[in-house]
């Protein structure tokens, strides 16, 4: 199964829900309303329309008609739009080391057109080089065996092959300075790490700027985030907040509107491409 097929799933999941939750609302039934016609809860409901579970034919059917919806041709049109969305997708293999919070991210990444985003604390996981994931992950889970390491970094390996896809997207991703001098393994690693830096900023669908500590206070004061945009006209752009042990997902306009801004504030203020390359280097010389 080809990547941009099942990261796809997860887009058609989000987009048929949110045309679900047209339907209902259009004819005015509640999320309870809908939820007894099918046998289920209203939380059922909602996680459908957020598009956070799969979904059985026969539901989608009985929704439809319970929404009206008797047009043939749109009926199997939502149907199939069902069938696409309950793709597993690649990641699906390694659940054994990803949680299932996650795997909703890994879906919308690699449907992602454009990709911007700021990193505080690592080396953004898609920039990562296969030593420096491996020390990120055996500080952060130091109770994992070498099997479970050595499989979260192939996954994270996995991740990256997005960059250099025919569908690769716009990848703009602004690095705190914190993040280039914090060490993880050895000055090796470190080193190996700076080099693959500078090699990717300069491919062409990536702009990597640097913010440097010079600067001072910025806008990036809430922490890492970052926002996905897609090709998709009905999907709003998201923004994915990770934290310990879950994630948000906000896609309200005017919460995704005030990280955009900040995005904005931040590629202004940050090193320009080739200024962040001359420190990169910089810090290679000083390893």
């Amino acid at each position: 199964m080809a990547a941009g097929e099942s990261s796809g799933s997860v887009v058609r999941r989000i987009l048929l829900g949110s045309q679900l939750r047209r339907l209902r609302e259009d004819r005015g039934i509640t999320r309870e309303a809908a939820g007894y016609s099918i046998r289920a809860s209203e939380s059922k409901i909602s996680r459908m329309e957020l598009g956070r579970v799969s979904f059985k034919a026969r539901d989608i059917e009985d929704l439809l008609t319970l929404y009206g919806v008797t047009d043939d041709a749109e009926r199997a049109a939502l149907l199939g739009l069902a069938r696409e969305a309950n793709v597993a997708g690649w990641w699906h293999s390694y659940g054994d080391v990803l949680p299932g919070w996650f795997q909703t991210y890994v879906g919308l990444e690699g449907a992602a057109s454009d990709i911007a985003c700021y990193e505080v604390q690592f080396i953004h996981g898609l920039l990562q080089t296969e030593g420096y994931a491996h020390a990120v992950v055996t500080r952060g889970q130091p109770q994992a065996c070498s099997d479970e390491v050595d499989r979260r970094v192939a996954l994270r390996l996995e991740r990256q092959k997005l960059l250099v896809s025919e569908r690769a997207p716009a990848f703009h991703v602004v690095l705190d300075e914190a993040a280039l001098r914090r060490p993880y393994g050895g000055r090796g690693v470190m080193s190996a790490q700076l080099r693959h830096l500078v090699t990717v900023s300069e491919q062409q669908n990536v702009r990597l700027q640097v913010m440097p500590f010079s600067f001072g206070g910025h806008a990036g004061e809430s922490g890492a985030f970052t926002r996905l945009r897609f090709p998709e006209s009905d999907l709003p752009d998201i923004v994915y907040l990770e934290q310990l042990t879950s994630a948000l997902y906000l896609d309200k306009r005017d919460e995704v509107a005030h990280y955009e801004r900040v995005l904005e504030r931040l590629g202004a203020d940050s090193l320009s491409p080739e200024e962040s390359r001359d420190l990169l280097r910089g810090l290679l010389h000083d390893a």
